[in-house]
């Protein structure tokens, strides 16, 4: 099996993250989990119960690696930890045997997170440490919810925006970033997608996928621009000149531009042939705009080869 092969069947994905942001987010999640521990232990003192509920070391992970993530923003972090410590009571209360006591809590935990629209996948073990906690925790009853689980989440969340805000690139919630964005100044083609089509592409998915409508569309919008950036402008196309799509293998192919309108707009018409590659002897006509976007440079016959002409 190959490594590429092995690596797209376990998931592993090429790091295109800085290390600056490795090292805020880590440095984020100790300084979160520990402001955590010492409020939720100043709240608490006296009173016999654990000040630290573990899976809010899972929601500190997502809150402070993936800020902008789906599962990160506060309704799924707050709402998924409380309905969870409800649920996961419940079943303790009600199920006697263990084992299917926590199994419960946790499918009917996540039934509960779609329906309500915040999953957030920490809160599986806050549903499990309802029913395995032992006596200590079974004791506090539906309070479990508010002491330690809402003291904890309330104090991450205030962390998360705290610690976050410095760091235009990294504020938290999303909504907050979204906002300090600037305007996008670039032309917007006709034909380009808008958030309405990103949304109905990820409803149609059929499955959760922790990114949302507006950072798919900024995603998109960069990707635009790039492949706009990465191909010839409508004005640098001249006659007689040749152009490559600049693909590999059978999809590599070269054109000739043969022949052109009085209109050197973009939406000005000329004809091309193919001299080499996928192409060869064939001829077509498009406008100048859809011609810049099959480009990607202009090349020249250097004895028997296409060398691509420097810009």
């Amino acid at each position: 099996m190959k490594l590429q092969t092995l690596a797209a069947f376990l998931g592993i994905e090429a790091d295109t993250t800085e290390h600056r942001e490795k090292w805020l987010s880590g440095i984020g999640g100790f300084i979160g989990i520990l402001v955590v521990a010492w409020a939720s232990s100043k709240v608490l003192t006296g009173h016999a119960l654990p000040y630290l509920v573990a899976s809010m070391g899972a929601s500190a992970v997502l809150v402070f690696a993936a800020p902008h993530g789906k599962f990160s923003q506060p309704w799924s972090v707050c709402g998924g930890h409380v309905i969870s410590a409800l649920i996961g009571v419940a079943c303790a209360r009600w199920v006697p045997h263990v084992p299917t006591a926590g199994a419960l809590a946790v499918g009917l935990t996540i039934i509960a997170m779609h329906y309500l629209r915040c999953i957030h996948p920490p809160s599986g073990g806050t549903a499990l440490v309802a029913v395995l906690g032992g006596p200590q925790i079974q004791a506090l009853g539906f309070g479990y919810a508010v002491m330690p689980v809402g003291l904890n989440v309330s104090v991450l969340l205030l962390a998360a925006l705290l610690l976050n805000y410095p760091f235009a690139w990294r504020r938290y919630p999303l909504h907050l970033h979204r906002h300090l964005l600037p305007p996008r100044q670039e032309a917007v083609p006709e034909t380009a997608l808008n958030s309405r089509d990103l949304e109905y592409a990820l409803k149609h998915i059929g499955s959760q996928v922790d990114v949302t409508a507006e950072e798919l569309e900024h995603i998109y919008r960069l990707a635009e621009q790039h492949a706009q950036r990465d191909h010839l402008s409508v004005t640098s196309i001249r006659l007689g000149h040749y152009y490559s799509n600049g693909k590999y293998g059978a999809e590599w192919s070269v054109r000739q531009v043969v022949d052109q309108g009085p209109d050197h707009t973009a939406d000005g018409l000329l004809i091309f042939k193919g001299v080499a590659g996928a192409e060869r002897r064939s001829t077509g006509t498009c406008t100048r705009q859809d011609f810049a976007r099959w480009a990607k440079y202009e090349v020249y016959l250097n004895e028997n080869s296409w060398q691509r002409v420097n810009p």
